[in-house]
């Protein structure tokens, strides 16, 4: 994986979190670096975009909610996250992980907080697709002969 999908995927198994995960396995791993925010955490909308079939022409779905926020490490690294919904903590905890995962501590914070944030994701759409699964109807059509 290049250095570019990594962040990406590891900025998007933050966003996807569930803020008393992320915030139960933040404080878990003891990790409190020193830092000044460049953003502080704001709430804001934005155009979520979609395509009919996933191929027709693009058009405005709606709007989400999100929340937003930069920081700079006193190392001069600097981190981004981007949430769903108004999660002003969790969006600061993310972009503090993104600052750390560009360091020495990644190694660890993956271990700590990455690593069982994608277990417990893959736990949670298992349930999920079970679920889906229980409910699924399968249709037939009997053939009748015209006597």
């Amino acid at each position: 994986m290049s250095d570019n999908s990594e962040r990406k995927a590891w900025m998007g198994l933050l966003a996807r979190a569930p803020a008393d995960d992320l915030d139960r396995l933040w404080r878990a791993a003891g990790i409190a670096p020193g830092y000044v925010r460049l953003r502080a955490p704001e709430v804001g909308a934005v155009m979520v975009r979609g395509r009919a079939g996933a191929v027709g022409a693009a058009f405005n779905l709606g709007e989400m909610v999100v929340t937003r926020c930069a920081v700079r490490l006193d190392d001069g690294r600097v981190g981004h996250g981007h949430v769903q919904g108004r999660g002003k903590a969790h969006a600061e905890q993310a972009a503090l992980i993104d600052a750390l995962m560009q360091g020495a501590e990644a190694a660890q914070l993956r271990a700590a907080v990455l690593d069982p944030l994608a277990l417990e994701e893959v736990t949670r759409r298992a349930a999920r697709a079970g679920k889906a699964a229980a409910t699924k109807v399968d249709f037939f059509t009997l053939v009748r002969g015209e006597d």
